[in-house]
């Protein structure tokens, strides 16, 4: 009898390897600068759960691409499903291969679309803050300024789709918090946990699932 489950923990465990401080990658920069700073301080291999977990939008990523680039929706041109990123900063380089994002052309215009899956798509009520400030990063870095989040349900396939304008300031911000990231790492310097102090709505998540957050409640006790 074959033990599948067994056979695809063989197949999604990936070699571990520690980040490279001086190059970082666009999908962090919207969640909190502590945890990164620990990502690469104290860097801890993925867990294989997540790593299923990433390995379903993966598979997800790849089913919206055929969808979009199906005869039965001439209405949408696929142009691109994988895109390489990188810019370069003084000092360090923002860049990886994009696996969430799509090209697309539509009524004539080019188009940016980056797919989330989600658990539970009724949650889902706005672009999320973070998936907003990587996909103004992507639309600053490409020079496409239409940009769509399309959030899809790992359950039954439903989306949601909202429409992102582009914001040069958004995309400042985020180029912005690379700096710092960059400084506070060369300097040895621990970020704010902004997890638990600057977003105090997404404490029930952030922080619960964070690899680090004993260290973290240690560096910074709570008042």
């Amino acid at each position: 009898m074959l033990n599948f489950d067994e056979m695809i923990d063989k197949h999604i465990t990936r070699e571990f390897r520690a980040k490279e401080q001086g190059r970082y990658y666009p999908s962090e920069i919207g969640g909190c600068l502590r945890k990164v700073w620990y990502s690469y301080k104290d860097p801890k291999p993925v867990h294989l759960d997540l790593q299923k977990i990433f390995e379903v939008g993966n598979i997800l990523h790849d089913f919206v691409a055929q969808v979009l680039s199906s005869e039965r929706n001439p209405e949408v041109e696929l142009i691109k499903s994988e895109m390489p990123f990188k810019i370069e900063m003084k000092g360090f380089l923002i860049s990886g291969r994009i696996d969430d994002l799509l090209l697309v052309k539509a009524s004539g215009k080019e188009i940016l679309v980056e797919v989330k899956s989600t658990a539970n798509l009724d949650y889902v009520d706005g672009p999320k803050p973070e998936n907003e400030m990587q996909l103004q990063l992507y639309m600053h870095a490409t020079g496409v300024h239409n940009g769509i989040l399309l959030y899809i349900d790992k359950r039954n396939l439903k989306t949601k789709v909202f429409t992102v304008p582009f914001k040069e300031v958004i995309a400042a911000e985020a180029l912005d918090r690379f700096n710092k990231l960059h400084n506070f790492l060369s300097q040895n310097n621990l970020p704010e946990a902004e997890g638990r102090f600057s977003r105090e709505e997404e404490i029930g998540w952030m922080c619960d699932k964070c690899d680090w957050r004993s260290h973290c409640y240690k560096d910074t006790p709570e008042k």
